[in-house]
């Protein structure tokens, strides 16, 4: 089974409740794009228009890989259509508050799955309902985690640790699966450079947020430990805040998938399959779930997270103990404007309004078959990750 041949095989529409208001002071815009990222899309229309990034807020992030329906408020006024590479935004109202995540009811997705055999596309109906019927863990998928460099400690939970040197040197020096191949070729002269910041700004790309910090670095010499330590933390807040909310929030989410996949295994009397997710293996469940597991909801780890349930409790204790942590220090105390989210996430996704296509010859593999599925998921939960379920999924 293959999906994401072709930027139409995968197909999402943002579902959400738009806060409408004929005065609001945001103009709310459907957006539909293909082939870009939604942050792109963002510093496009900012450019556009003159405006700063801060008055265009997207309430969610979609996959560049795919045909995407999303929605996007700009504070203030704007033309009735925006459009760019990859995009095109059209006015549909005005709002009385900027979008937010709260605001997503759920996604619509449509996916063609392809290189399946006659037998594996016959089976795909009661497949999905079966997985309806029965749930499939709710892990964040790799799209999560690619600000993660293989083989290198997550520059999140470095930073948890409040090791600013070692957080700064992975920003610079480790590449990450996203990266351009000019900020490739720099992080691997960093390498050699480090920490020769004069040199190391010379060999920045231009703009880029690497010049800022070794613009700091390069005007703050090291000098004592206490000393390099205020200027490390200091140069790490210089990175933009978006992109440290998402290096501590993947390492949050990594930390959750390995709490959830845990309790599934306690709860599943050892039939499960395994996935991969991020190049680690998790668990999924073969057997059907009980009831009290079908509710069962897992706080994010933070400092401030409680665990009522004592089995999900120890669990949390005993992940974060492997990782050198304890649940105090899932705080990003050395940051200044980055944090952990404090919200609980269901450890089950259930499909709802299945739909499949009839089966059809694939023409971009001979001799196989191709079959579209239709799918809603509430806010948060990946279609990725339950195509690989399926996938995996076998009686």
């Amino acid at each position: 089974m293959r999906y994401k041949r072709l930027p139409q095989d995968f197909i999402v529409e943002e579902q959400i409740t738009l806060p409408n208001s004929e005065r609001g002071q945001y103009a709310l815009y459907r957006v539909q794009k293909q082939g870009v990222t939604t942050l792109t899309v963002q510093r496009d229309i900012a450019e556009q228009l003159g405006r700063s990034r801060s008055d265009i807020q997207f309430p969610a992030l979609k996959d560049r890989r795919s045909f995407a329906v999303q929605h996007v408020s700009i504070q203030g006024t704007g033309p009735g259509s925006i459009s760019g590479d990859g995009f095109e935004a059209t006015f549909i109202g005005r709002g009385s508050r900027p979008l937010g995540p709260q605001d997503i009811t759920g996604n619509r997705f449509t996916i063609v799955l392809r290189d399946l055999l006659p037998d594996e596309a016959a089976a795909l109906p009661d497949r999905l309902l079966q997985l309806a019927a029965r749930g499939a863990p709710n892990y964040f998928d790799d799209q999560r985690f690619g600000s993660f460099s293989p083989g290198n400690t997550p520059i999140g939970k470095l930073i948890l640790l409040r090791d600013a040197e070692g957080a700064l040197r992975s920003y610079l020096t480790h590449p990450y699966a996203g990266d351009p191949g000019k900020v490739r070729r720099f992080k691997s002269t960093a390498q050699e450079l480090w920490p020769n910041w004069q040199a190391l700004f010379e060999e920045a790309p231009r703009p880029s947020n690497f010049r800022s910090v070794l613009t700091y670095l390069r005007d703050h010499p090291l000098s004592s430990a206490e000393q390099n330590r205020t200027t490390y933390r200091k140069a790490i807040n210089l990175i933009t805040p978006r992109l440290l909310a998402i290096y501590v929030q993947a390492y949050q989410s990594l930390v959750w998938n390995r709490i959830a996949a845990q309790y599934i295994s306690a709860q599943s009397a050892g039939i499960v399959d395994a996935i991969q997710i991020a190049g680690e293996s998790f668990v999924i469940h073969r057997a059907p779930c009980t009831l009290r597991t079908r509710s069962t909801m897992i706080a994010l780890p933070n400092h401030r997270a409680r665990y009522s349930d004592p089995t999900i409790a120890d669990i949390v204790t005993t992940v974060l103990a492997q990782e050198g942590l304890m649940l105090g220090d899932m705080k990003a105390r050395i940051l200044k404007q980055a944090y952990l989210p404090k919200n609980s996430r269901p450890l089950l996704m259930f499909p709802e309004d299945i739909a499949t296509s009839s089966v059809e010859i694939d023409d971009l593999a001979p001799g196989r078959h191709k079959c579209s599925v239709t799918f809603t998921l509430t806010r948060g939960s990946y279609a990725t990750l339950l195509i690989k379920t399926l996938d995996q999924h076998t009686e």
